[in-house]
């Protein structure tokens, strides 16, 4: 590859150490040109380094801009890629006339880059701003800021995550401590302990809390020192405060240095106080000389420092908390080694120079290949998503797995309710679900257009609702897609005039049909739906699986919601469903008697919190015996990990008898629509009661029966899951299609 990086040349601290190790790693490799708007340190290391460095210098953004592009075609350049502010800036401005993607990294939180400096917030701030949402890619060095940029709704697809790498080649201090001490000035008594920070001297980085945490520290551990290495804006009354808390010679303000390794060296405690960041460049290098480290909760940090492992953690702001953490340090040196050697550990397992460098490349490489795709392309989503329930987010997650695995680089745009939501859960693009105008410029960039999972054709609940998902359809395959009705359920539809729009608008619009159950084939046949494909699958969410970050979740999860480990549990999923009402003692009868013959607690899941909520809660209120009402959980994996725990699932929603059965937990269902029973019996499972024959007699009976028979066995559960990822095979066939 031929790659330009675009970059200020002022930069210092992190962002400037990222960028030269990142360009001498790639260059070795590709050809890397950096583009620098200023003469100055930044430009004669990356030269000393031997990257190919072009310094052009002034504020004249149009000439530079022309320069610059001519530069691109001339040379054949694949990707600009720019860093900071000034940079993003003229990236955007050359991206209107460039056929080349152009990216940049986002070091730090854009929002905070001009903290306390409200009139360079307003001017740069904005511009940066404004230049960043027109970017082909960014790449940001913490999870907490991508996260930041899918909330400002930029394409999680286009948003990438790289740590900042350290190198290991060398780790040892060019100056001895106790020389480097006396060059800068610092009295260091035989046995002191030194407190050292290495950052921009700007509100944001928050030294002033660190001075008055010092200064605590300092009253009841003389021999303790500061250091603070950087300069910056504050530094004048920083200094000032200084002079007024700390006894004379406790403390040293060094200005930049250019031998980091020799300050971290020197010093025994890596500070960082800062009130935001990304994954600062500080704490890595401090740990490559096994410095014990206290920081803020901030950013990406604790994915590092792990309190009590590998470093000590104090809130933003708490300078209590803070003078507390450092006195501890100062007076237990096998805590301070303890601690410099577990991050030491963790940092070189983990955040290599090496593995910087690849992950680049492979990001480079994706970017490539997304920006050059041509044409109608990718997919678009409908169905009842961004409305909190969690069987609908797990067919959707389960679509999202299949068509990812089809092609990692395919265009994917999801209609949501609550379309930011969508995109923090799954990681998708998403919009708003009635935006008439979004979903048509959509669609008129999709092959393929997918509605479904779900029952979305019946008009059990609504009408309106029926008639929105046939207007989709149609406006769809108006629009130029193949349609694909996907893993759905399809009925009841009970009107006549809807029944016969309803074949209408599938007979002319839809290419393919796959299905859950055989009763919604039933339900099309007699509809009389005969002209599209359609197959026998299974519900999509069967393929939801309990990832270690599920487990994760799952298990701080267990703990605030009260579950032991080792916990007998019996789990109620209801809805307020017609008659349902009628059964609330029978439904309480039901959980005491569960508790009373089997041990088995009973806990209570809302699938669905805004419609189950004030119906369970009902049930739970009549119980003598100890109960759990569970917070919502907005994951289908954390559900399935839930139903691994239970010993017994009873349940009238669908989708918590799905993730039971994915678990070979034993079932009871109930079934308020005919979709119920189907599942069940498709599933080969008998246990099930009509909502109509509902009684605390006859739920008693299923208990006994589901305690002391089998729940769906191995053979069943792999003939479902087959046929649940058929959905994306025969969803691929048609993206294949001309």
């Amino acid at each position: 590859m031929n790659l330009i990086h675009l970059i200020s040349g002022g930069d210092v601290g992190g962002a400037k150490t990222h960028v030269l190790s990142l360009l001498n790693g790639l260059r070795r490799s590709h050809t890397v040109t950096l583009v620098c708007f200023m003469e100055g340190p930044f430009a004669q290391e990356a030269r000393e380094l031997g990257i190919a460095t072009v310094v052009m210098p002034g504020w004249n953004i149009p000439s530079i801009c022309r320069h610059l592009v001519h530069r691109v075609r001339k040379e054949n350049i694949d990707l600009v890629h720019c860093h900071g502010a000034r940079a993003n800036l003229v990236g955007c401005l050359m991206r209107r006339t460039l056929r080349v993607p152009v990216i940049t990294t986002l070091h730090s939180d854009p929002e905070l880059d001009y903290y306390g400096r409200p009139l360079s917030n307003l001017t740069f701030g904005t511009a940066n701003r404004l230049a960043l949402a027109r970017m082909d890619g960014w790449v940001c060095v913490s999870p907490q800021l991508r996260d930041k940029m899918a909330e400002a709704g930029r394409d999680p697809a286009r948003i990438f995550t790289i740590h900042n790498g350290v190198d290991f080649s060398h780790i040892h201090a060019p100056v001895p401590r106790a020389q480097f001490w006396q060059e800068n000035g610092l009295n260091v008594p035989p046995g002191g302990v030194v407190f050292g920070i290495a950052a921009r001297i700007s509100p944001v980085k928050n030294i002033e809390a660190l001075i008055r945490a010092f200064a605590q520290v300092v009253e009841k551990a003389p021999d303790s020192r500061l250091a603070i290495a950087g300069d910056g804006d504050q530094r004048r009354p920083l200094e000032q405060l200084a002079r007024q808390l700390c006894p004379p010679g406790s403390y040293r303000f060094l200005g930049w240095l250019r031998d980091t390794d020799s300050f971290y060296g020197a010093i025994d405690v890596n500070m960082l106080t800062s009130l935001s960041e990304g994954l600062p460049y500080a704490i890595a290098e401090g740990a490559r000389m096994a410095c014990a480290t206290v920081s803020t909760r901030v950013g990406a940090v604790p994915s590092i420092v792990i309190d009590g492992e590998t470093g000590l953690l104090v809130e933003p702001g708490d300078v209590d908390g803070l003078a507390e953490k450092m006195y501890r340090l100062a007076q237990d040196g096998q805590l301070r080694r303890q601690l410099g050697q577990g991050i030491f550990e963790k940092v070189r397992r983990e955040y290599s120079v090496e593995t910087t460098v690849n992950t680049q490349q492979q990001i480079y490489a994706t970017i490539l290949r997304r920006y050059h795709r041509q044409g109608r392309d990718g997919v678009l989503i409908c169905g009842a998503y961004g409305k909190g329930n969690t069987g609908d987010e797990a067919i959707l997650t389960a679509i999202l797995q299949q068509m990812r695995s089809l092609d990692p680089d395919m265009p994917v745009c999801v209609m949501s309710k609550n379309p930011r939501r969508t995109t923090m859960l799954s990681n998708v693009r998403s919009i708003y679900t009635f935006s008439n105008r979004k979903f048509r410029r959509e669609a008129a960039k999709a092959k393929l257009f997918i509605s479904g999972g779900g029952s979305l054709i019946q008009d059990a609940t609504s009408t309106r609702s029926l008639l929105f998902y046939l207007y989709t359809i149609a406006k769809a395959h108006k629009a130029g897609c193949k349609v694909m009705m996907y893993g759905c359920g399809v009925g009841p539809v009970s009107r006549r005039i809807n029944r016969r729009l309803a074949a209408r608008v599938i007979n002319r619009c839809v290419n393919l049909i796959t299905l859950r159950d055989p009763d919604s084939a039933r339900e099309l046949a007699g509809m009389g739906v005969d002209k599209p494909e359609i197959q026998l699958t299974a519900d999509p969410a069967l393929l939801q699986t309990v990832t270690p970050d599920c487990q994760e979740k799952y298990a701080a999860f267990q703990a605030a919601a009260g579950l032991q480990p080792e916990g007998k549990y019996c789990l109620f999923a209801l809805r307020p469903w017609a008659t349902a009402r009628r059964r609330l003692g029978d439904f309480a009868a039901a959980a005491e008697y569960g508790f009373r013959q089997y041990g088995l607690t009973p806990v209570f899941l809302l699938l669905d919190p805004h419609k189950d909520r004030e119906f369970t809660q009902a049930v739970a209120d009549q119980l003598r015996c100890p109960k759990l009402v569970l917070p919502p959980v907005d994951n289908g994996g954390m559900v399935c990990a839930l139903m691994q725990q239970m010993r017994m699932v009873v349940s009238m929603r669908l989708h918590a008898l799905i993730f039971a059965a994915s678990q070979g937990t034993p079932v009871v269902a109930v079934s308020y629509d005919p979709k119920v029973a189907g599942f069940m019996s498709y599933m080969g499972q008998d246990n099930c009661l009509d909502l109509a024959d509902t009684t605390a007699e006859a739920l008693c009976r299923c208990m006994d029966a589901a305690a002391t028979g089998q729940a769906a066995g191995d053979p069943a559960l792999h003939r479902m899951r087959a046929l649940a990822e058929e959905n994306g095979r025969l969803a691929g066939r048609l993206l294949a299609e001309d």
